[in-house]
C-alpha cells in the first residue's frame, strides 16, 4: 500500500476499536488507538501471509505480546480478510472468538495466545530459532507494551536473542509512556531503555510510531540487519486519534466508550484525513 492508503487503512482501524470496545463496553481501546498505525504496517505493508490458508508455512509471524490490545489485531485480520468484518461486533460476547486477550486456539492468524505480559518475545524467540533450524525464510515481530517491558521474562527473552544472535527477530515496542497505574516512569522507570537492549545485543532503531515513513525505514533497516535482533522502540500517543483519549489516556486504558462518546471519537477519526463517512 502507499502512504494515503495506509492512512485510510489506520483510520479504518480505529473506528473498528471504537465501535467494537463501545459494542462490548469492555476493552481496552487506549493502548489499542496507540498501536494501530504500527499494525497497520505491518499487516499491509510488510507481513508475508496468506489469509486464505493461516497455517502457510512460509508466513511471516507475528505475536501481539500486549494482549489487552486485541482490538486492534482483530481488526486488522478482519480487513486482511482472515474473517468477515460482521464478525467483529461479537467482541468479548459469550461464544465468540473474539476474547478480551487473544487466543491461538480460536481464531485464525493468531500465532500466540497472549494476556500474561512478559511472555510473547519468549514465544517470538522460539520461532525465530525454529526458522533458522528448518532454513525457512519467514521473519518474526513481537510488538510490546511500555509497561510490559517492566516484566523481568522479557528481559531473560532479550538475553536469549541477544545470546542466539537472532536477525529474523524484529520486536517493536509501543512507547506510549503509560500503563494502567500511571506515567511509566513514575511506576518503575524503563531507563536508560534504548541502552538496555543494546546490552543485551540487539540493534535499536529509534521512530515516531505514528509516523508511516518513519516506520517502514525503521522496519527495512530491521530486516537487513543479518548479526543482531532488533528492537524498534516507537514513540506513541496513548488512545491516539481520539482526542479526549489522548489527554485522559489513564482513564482510556480500560474503560470502553460510552455511546455518545463512540459518536464523538468516530467523528474525530473521520475527520483524520479530511473525510467523513
Amino acid at each position: 500500500m502507499k502512504i494515503d492508503q495506509l492512512k485510510q487503512t489506520a483510520r479504518k482501524l480505529r473506528q473498528h476499536i471504537i465501535e467494537m470496545t463501545c459494542r462490548a463496553a469492555s476493552g481496552h481501546p487506549g493502548g489499542s488507538l496507540s498501536a494501530a498505525d504500527i499494525i497497520t504496517v505491518l499487516y499491509f505493508h510488510k507481513l508475508n501471509y496468506k489469509p486464505q490458508d493461516p497455517a502457510w508455512p512460509d508466513r511471516d509471524r507475528f505475536v501481539m505480546s500486549k494482549g489487552h490490545a486485541a482490538p486492534v489485531l482483530y481488526a486488522a485480520l478482519a480487513e486482511a480478510g482472515f474473517f468477515p468484518l460482521k464478525y467483529l461486533k461479537t467482541l468479548r460476547q459469550i461464544g465468540s472468538s473474539l476474547q478480551g486477550h487473544v487466543d491461538m486456539l480460536s481464531l485464525p492468524g493468531i500465532e500466540m495466545s497472549t494476556g500474561s505480559l512478559g511472555q510473547g518475545l519468549s514465544a517470538a524467540n522460539g520461532m525465530a530459532l525454529a526458522g533458522r533450524l528448518d532454513k525457512k525464510a519467514y521473519r518474526v515481530y513481537c510488538l510490546l507494551g511500555d509497561g510490559e517491558c517492566q516484566e523481568g521474562q522479557v528481559w531473560e527473552a532479550a538475553m536469549t536473542a541477544g545470546h542466539h544472535k537472532l536477525s529474523n527477530l524484529t520486536a517493536i515496542v509501543d512507547r506510549n509512556q503509560y500503563q494502567i497505574d500511571g506515567k511509566i516512569e513514575d511506576i518503575k522507570n524503563l531507563e536508560p531503555f534504548a541502552d538496555k537492549w543494546k546490552a543485551f545485543g540487539w540493534e535499536v532503531i529509534n521512530c515516531d510510531g505514528h509516523d508511516f515513513r518513519s516506520l517502514i525505514d525503521a522496519l527495512e533497516k530491521a530486516e537487513k540487519n543479518k548479526n543482531k535482533p532488533t528492537m524498534i522502540i516507537a514513540d506513541t500517543v496513548k488512545g491516539k486519534g481520539v482526542s479526549f483519549m489522548e489527554e485522559r489516556p489513564l482513564d482510556y486504558h480500560g474503560k470502553a466508550p460510552t455511546e455518545e462518546e463512540e459518536k464523538l471519537a468516530i467523528a474525530e477519526i473521520c475527520r483524520l484525513e479530511g473525510t467523513e463517512e
